[in-house]
């Protein structure tokens, strides 16, 4: 399902792009349990192999189960200094 995973990496450059649009700098994505899952088996369909997805545009990837199936962009410098600092979007449609 290659679309599926054009659509994650797209959706996170996007929402990265609309944070550094804010003044922010995102490092980070934040993703659920059920997402990473649905994401790192994408990734073995397209490139093979039993690897981690430990990164996606760059951005440094970590697991909060709490998300389910969302993700969050985040600027984890920034984040709790003010509004803004983090985008969220659906993984799992």
């Amino acid at each position: 399902m290659r679309g599926d995973l054009i659509r994650i990496l797209s959706s996170v450059e996007e929402k990265a792009n609309e944070l550094k649009l804010d003044g922010f700098e995102p490092d980070l994505v934040l993703i659920g349990k059920e997402a990473y899952e649905f994401l790192k088996e994408q990734a073995r369909e397209e490139f093979g192999g039993d690897e981690d997805v430990i990164e996606l545009s760059g951005l440094r990837v970590r697991i909060l189960e709490e998300l389910e199936k969302d993700a969050v962009v985040i600027d984890s410098k920034a984040l709790g200094f003010g509004p803004g600092g983090a985008k969220r979007f659906k993984v799992i449609l």
